[in-house]
């Protein structure tokens, strides 16, 4: 991929910036673009990388290693322009808040060049609404545990939605005490029966897989998770708190295993209900790769009873009719039903609304 399609992919993670409210990053990401395509330190931080999965991965690699350096003091011009060190803007952005962006990634570019070769993994909380969501569509009916399985789960955090506080306009779920707050969670009603109690979740088992995982408890994976949520979005870095919080004092279990493998001794149990999980991570799995986990979930669907149920849940983007345009939906299966799309959200999972 030559820097000037690098450059426009930059670009257009600047669009959806821009569309889910981080005006500072929109703003960085526009002049990003125009100097990786006019050989700047951006890209020079970028050479090598420009093929890296994932139509979003070269742009928030790039920002999450700079958030990294602020995040840690070792960028304090920049700093002042980032809400999650303690520093404020104005709009239109000033245009101070560009020079110290180059500046800093000039000035650690050895810094940054490493970020580039890791996965952009936020775990972001906000995408547990879903799986809350398509979890309450399931039992509706038949109350049971859940054993829970997430395929690229990053640091496990959304291993943990069943201690999370889910709200909406009327009505919420959740522990209320809560540390994770879910809140806005629906526009308009959720995709879930509200005409009856709704049951409360119970997770007896509760595992992940991600080829590169990350530590939560350690100070470089939270530093690495804080680093990839946007600078000015304070509810979801308060959100990452809280399931800090929540995994100190729960840790979860994520192997260092590909999907198909980690799937591979699964199976059904008797009287719980058994779910393969993920977010936002198919269009980082090769085809060849995603083939075999297809395979995993055709076996435990076959396998499924009604005392022995299994589903599975994801929320993925999907093309609209054949532009490039993506809408990110919930997709429930149960058994060997047909896929059934529930919802759509934004990227980050809040607010979602009826399909």
């Amino acid at each position: 991929m030559p820097l000037p399609h690098a450059a426009a992919m930059i670009d257009r993670q600047a669009d959806a910036c821009g569309e889910l409210g981080s005006p500072l990053y929109e703003f960085l990401l526009r002049r990003a673009a125009l100097d990786v395509a006019s050989g700047g330190p951006c890209a020079a931080a970028v050479v090598g990388h420009e093929d890296a999965p994932g139509p979003d991965a070269i742009a928030l690699r790039l920002l999450g290693g700079v958030h990294a350096l602020v995040l840690t003091g070792r960028a304090p011009d920049l700093a002042a322009y980032y809400p999650s060190a303690g520093g404020r803007f104005t709009l239109p952005v000033p245009g101070g808040a560009w020079t110290a962006f180059r500046t800093t990634v000039a000035d650690h570019l050895d810094w940054v060049r490493s970020w580039l070769t890791r996965p952009p993994q936020t775990n972001e909380t906000g995408r547990a609404n879903l799986l809350i969501a398509g979890l309450l569509h399931l039992l509706a009916d038949t109350p049971r545990p859940v054993r829970l399985f997430e395929l690229g789960a990053s640091a496990g955090l959304n291993l943990l939605a069943d201690r999370f506080r889910c709200e909406w306009s009327g009505g919420a779920h959740g522990p209320a005490g809560s540390p994770v707050r879910l809140t806005d969670a629906w526009r308009g009603d959720p995709v879930f029966p509200l005409d009856r109690p709704l049951p409360e979740l119970e997770f007896t088992e509760r595992r992940g897989c991600d080829l590169t995982p990350i530590d939560p408890l350690s100070p470089e994976g939270a530093l690495a998770l804080r680093a990839y949520v946007w600078a000015d979005r304070p509810e979801r870095a308060a959100r990452l708190d809280g399931a800090l919080a929540l995994a100190a004092e729960h840790p979860v279990k994520v192997e260092r295993i590909g999907a198909a493998d980690f799937l591979g001794p699964v199976s059904v149990a008797e009287e719980a209900l058994t779910v393969v999980w993920h977010s936002v991570m198919r269009q980082y799995v090769p085809a060849e790769e995603w083939a075999r986990v297809e395979a995993e979930l055709a076996r435990l669907a076959a396998a499924s009873t009604p005392t022995a149920p299994f589903a599975h849940l994801a929320f993925e983007p999907t093309r609209v009719g054949g532009s490039e345009q993506r809408r990110f939906v919930l997709t429930v299966r149960a058994g060997t039903g047909p896929a059934q799309v529930l919802a759509e959200a934004v990227p980050h999972g809040l607010p979602a609304w009826a399909w």
